[in-house]
This record gives structure tokens, C-alpha cells and sequence, in this order.
């Protein structure tokens, strides 16, 4: 049920484009997925309209226990929900559930669910034909993928993939922890972070059959104890840069799209210097134009920002800025590149900025949103 709550007014979103189609959207769906306590139940919505300036709450759109990260699929008809718990309807491991999307009112209908294989799933990713949905289990130290039908339905895993090994710290890297997933943007290749081994692994990629049974060797070895968690690609496909949950670094990697081979470019730190608190990192988001990289910090509470060097890739520290709240653990820029959502966890809520397209540097816009534990951010535009 959709629950029409509030209307935001400040600085209007920008235009999007509707999937598959290149038209231009003035609005857009906001889904926002969270963990489940006393402020929320579950996947919550917001409509924005670019002519006006309006952000308006739609409340609760499905009820599912974690719903930590969400993932569209390219035809823009269906979501997909990662339950991150470590079992599911009485089986070990966490879920995939899919949804059929509402565009008019931004309800979501239940499709169906399978098993991720593995505890806690965390992150998860539609490749690029719509075919296979690529999920990675934190608590398992696994990844998988899992076959969508025309339908938008999730079958069980077509494969799956349990890591192996450790890393020197001995609070978080005593066995694998997978944190997330990604196809590269030509479908040929799947690259998975793992926190536990330090390690961003490169598989093969069907989408007729999922994930290759092994990485290739071409699996780059981050510094010791960094514990990368989330990455992202360039642009132009030839850059990747990956936050290091546990060393507050951010790394940027050449990308060779023939091989899947990266090689280690640079490494700069997220937090300021003098900085003495306690912090890690959460999300990196490249901006859509490909100038500017965003990373968060969770105790900081703050995003850096750098400068890309569109020649070779290697990044300048911009500066920081304020979340407007605390634990960061996601953000996400709308597809124009105007506007960046910041989902605070611990303040339950969400800011909404500005972004000067010169500078990279970012204006609060007077937006805030109230959501419990607000922990993934995903734009769809609609006609």
C-alpha cells in the first residue's frame, strides 16, 4: 500500500532518460531500501517532478525484512530487493525478491524470491541484457547468479561461487566477506570485492549461464587490511575505483576491457589529514560525466571529493562535505548528474545536494527526507 505523506519543495531534479528509449523524463520514482526496525518496515518511495521542484513521499511500497541494496532492471519494468539475513523461509542464506514496478503510483508487486546461496546478502546487480541477477553474500563470503525470466521473475542460482582465504585484520578478515557485484559495461565480465581477502575478483560472465566457476588470475590484490567493499566503473570503461571499508582509501585501477585485467594506479585517502576519529567507508559513486568521484565516510560522516583525470584516470582530492547526518552508508547521483541523495543510517534520513558540475563540490539544496535507516538510493525515471 502507498501512503501519500509529504511534498518536499526545494531545487528541482533534472531531466532524466526513460529506459531503453533515450526520451527525456521530467520525473522520476525513488526507491529506497533499509533496515528493518521500528522506523521502517521495508522499500520505500518518493516521486520527483523536475518542473516543479517536488519531492513527494510515498510512503512504504513493500514490506520484506533488510532490504539493503536494490537493484533495476534495464527495461525499467522490475526491482530486485537483496534481503540481507542469514537465512531465509527456514533455509540458510538470505534472498533475492523480485518486483513488478507500478510506474503511475510506485507500487511494487511481489514476483517471487530464491535463495542467494548464501548468508547476509548485501549487494546485488541485473547484467546489462536483463537476464541474470548477480548477488554477493557477506555472511557466506560468496557470490551467485540467478536467471530472470521475460517476466521479471527470479529462478534458483545458476551459479555460484564460495571465496576462500583471509587477511591480516583480525576483527573482519579471518574468512572471505563478498561485498559486492558488478558486470563490466560490456557484459563480459563479472567483478566482485571482497572485504575478508582484500581481493576484487574478475569472473567470466554468460548471460545465458551466470558467473564462471572460477576468477580468471588477472584478480588484482589490494593493499593489506584495506577490506574493499564497493567499487565503480568510469565512463569511458577503461577506469575502476574501489573504497576500502577498512583503511579509509580509495583506490583507482586501469581497466583493460579485453582481459579483465586491472592494474593498481593510485591510492588516496577519504578522510582529511589530522583527522584522529574513528571512520570507514561505505559507497563510491563516479559522476555521470565522468570529471568527478564521490566516496563516503561512516563516522566523518562526510563525502570526499576528487577530481578524474579523464587521460590516465588518477584522482585529485576536491575536499569534503557534510552528510547532514550520520553513517552514510549510501548515496547516489541522478542520471543528469545534478543532484546527489545522501542516505545518513544512523539520523534516518536523507539529504538531498546540489552538485556544481565545474567544481564537483556540493550545495545542500534545504531538502531533507524522513526515512528509518535509510541504507540504498536507486533513480527510475518515469513518462
Amino acid at each position: 500500500m502507498i501512503h501519500r505523506m509529504k511534498r518536499f519543495w526545494g531545487v528541482a531534479l533534472a531531466t532524466l532518460t526513460l529506459p531503453g528509449t533515450g526520451v527525456l523524463a521530467e520525473r522520476s520514482l525513488v526507491y529506497v531500501g533499509t533496515y528493518t526496525g521500528p522506523k521502517s518496515k521495508g522499500i520505500h518511495a518518493y516521486r520527483t517532478d523536475t518542473t516543479t521542484g517536488i519531492v513527494e513521499e510515498l510512503g512504504l511500497v513493500a514490506e520484506i525484512q533488510n532490504p539493503s541494496f536494490l537493484a533495476l532492471h534495464p527495461n525499467g519494468r522490475f526491482l530486485y530487493a537483496a534481503s540481507e539475513v542469514g537465512s531465509a523461509d527456514g533455509k540458510p542464506g538470505g534472498s533475492v525478491i523480485a518486483y513488478q514496478i507500478e510506474p503511475a503510483t510506485g507500487a511494487l508487486r511481489e514476483l517471487g524470491r530464491s535463495s542467494t546461496m548464501g548468508g547476509g546478502p548485501c549487494h546485488l546487480m541485473v547484467d546489462r541484457t536483463g537476464r541474470q541477477v548477480l548477488v554477493a553474500n557477506y555472511g557466506g563470503g560468496s557470490v551467485a547468479s540467478l536467471p530472470l525470466d521475460a517476466s521479471g521473475k527470479v529462478g534458483p542460482a545458476s551459479a555460484f561461487v564460495q571465496h576462500t582465504g583471509s587477511s591480516v585484520n583480525p576483527n573482519r578478515q579471518k574468512e572471505p566477506h563478498a561485498h559486492s557485484i558488478q558486470v563490466s559495461p560490456d557484459n563480459r565480465f563479472a567483478l566482485a570485492a571482497d572485504l575478508g581477502t582484500d581481493r576484487l575478483y574478475v569472473y567470466p560472465f554468460d548471460p545465458a549461464k551466470g558467473l564462471g566457476a572460477k576468477a580468471l588470475e588477472t584478480s588484482p590484490a589490494m593493499a593489506p587490511g584495506s577490506g574493499p567493499r564497493h567499487f565503480a566503473f568510469h565512463p569511458n570503461g577503461r577506469f575502476v575505483y574501489v573504497i576500502n571499508e577498512l583503511l579509509s582509501t580509495m583506490t583507482a585501477l586501469s581497466y583493460t576491457t579485453s582481459s579483465g585485467r586491472m592494474t593498481v594506479l593510485q591510492t588516496l585517502d577519504t578522510l582529511p589529514a589530522g583527522f584522529t576519529g574513528g571512520s570507514s567507508t561505505a559507497e563510491v559513486v563516479v559522476h555521470p560525466d565522468g570529471r568527478f568521484l564521490y566516496g563516503s565516510n561512516r563516522g566523518h560522516d562526510s563525502l570526499a571529493i576528487y577530481s578524474i583525470n579523464p587521460g590516465d584516470g588518477r584522482m585529485t582530492l576536491v575536499g569534503h562535505q557534510p552528510t547532514g547526518g550520520r553513517t552514510p552508508r549510501n548515496f547516489n547521483i541522478d542520471p543528469s548528474g545534478n543532484q546527489l541523495w545522501a542516505a545518513n543510517q544512523s539520523t534516518d534520513n536523507i539529504v538531498i545536494f546540489r552538485v556544481d558540475k565545474n567544481t564537483g563540490r556540493l550545495t545542500p539544496t534545504g531538502q531533507e527526507l524522513k526515512v528509518g535507516s535509510p541504507v540504498c538510493v536507486k533513480f527510475l525515471p518515469i513518462p
